[in-house]
This record gives structure tokens, sequence and C-alpha cells, in this order.
């Protein structure tokens, strides 16, 4: 994952914060911009979801794969096991993304940290938004927020960590293609 770690850390007068998975808010920040992207087309969205099927159906997970352009679905397979719940799931993850640029776990682990309630501090719905894991930024170089990868069907931090997976191989690809 291109040296991204993820633990809890002990600030210099801070006690350790506890989070979902054990992410900080800090190293969440630093994996979102070793995850940034050089550019982001349609045949570029499909190919990332081309990735996370393939890496979901050789492993046999029971989930939705998503790819965002905007608000336009690009790319979309609900594999075997998966439940027509994921669609409300990937559409919550979806929100949250576009309203703060960031990965659905880096907003809930910011929450956690600051301890405060995400829905009342932003006056965003519950029922309309999820800050779950599964819900990653694709983020273009100059450009900001381009798309969104989602992945829902397993626990979040595991739809977390599959997205971080997809989108380093993607990268790595795209390394090997220059």
């Amino acid at each position: 994952m291109r040296g991204i770690r993820h633990k809890a850390t002990v600030g210099q007068d801070k006690p350790m914060v506890e989070t979902t998975g054990g992410f900080t808010s800090a190293g969440l920040a630093q994996e979102a911009q070793a995850l940034v992207l050089p550019s982001l087309t349609q045949a570029q969205a499909i190919e990332i979801g081309e990735i996370g099927f393939a890496k979901a159906s050789e492993r046999a997970l029971p989930i939705i794969v998503e790819v965002r352009l905007g608000d336009w679905t690009v790319f979309k397979v609900a594999l075997p096991g998966s439940k027509p719940d994921n669609d409300s799931w990937v559409a919550r993850k979806a929100r949250v993304v576009t309203a703060t640029g960031k990965s659905t776990m880096h907003v809930r682990v910011d929450a956690e940290e600051r301890g405060v309630d995400w829905y009342a501090e932003t006056g965003l719905s519950e029922e309309l938004h999820a800050i779950h894991g599964g819900g990653l930024a694709l983020k273009v170089a100059g450009s900001g927020l381009v798309g969104i990868l989602l992945i829902s069907g397993l626990p979040q931090v595991e739809d977390h960590l599959l997205g971080v997976e997809i989108i380093t191989e993607y990268l790595a690809r795209q390394g090997e293609n220059a």
C-alpha cells in the first residue's frame, strides 16, 4: 500500500485514540495523498472497477463494486451474495465522499478522534449519509475530486482496505504502462 501503515498513534500531549480499525485521520490523509491519480477518464474508471471485480470474484466476496465519475455511475457490479441493501449503503457512502472530498473511513475516524457526532455537526442525515468505510475519493492531481470508488458488503474496515488495494493496483499498472 505504498508505505502507508494503519496504526493508532500517541500524540505528545494527548492519550492514544482508538479508532475504527486502528486508523488515524493523519494516516488516512497520508493514504489519500498516496492514492492521487494522474488522470481519470471513463475508460480508466472502468478499469478501476474491473480490478475490483476481479479481486472480489477470485475471493468470492459478497460485495457491490461501483465507480462514479462525478454523479455518473460508469461501473457497477453486484457479486453473488451481495444484497439489495448494499445499494443504499453505496448511495449513502457516495454522498459523504461528495460532501467532504474524503474517504468515508477518513470522515468517520476524524469524527471519532474529535469525539463529535458527525451527523449533528454537519446537519446531514444518517438516513442519507453513511460514514462507514468503503467510499474512496478518486482525486486527480491538480483537479481534486473527480470520482468515487465504492465498496459495500464487508465489514467497513475490509471495505476500505479493499478499495485501497484496488486503487493501489491500478496505480501500479499505470506505472508499468508509463
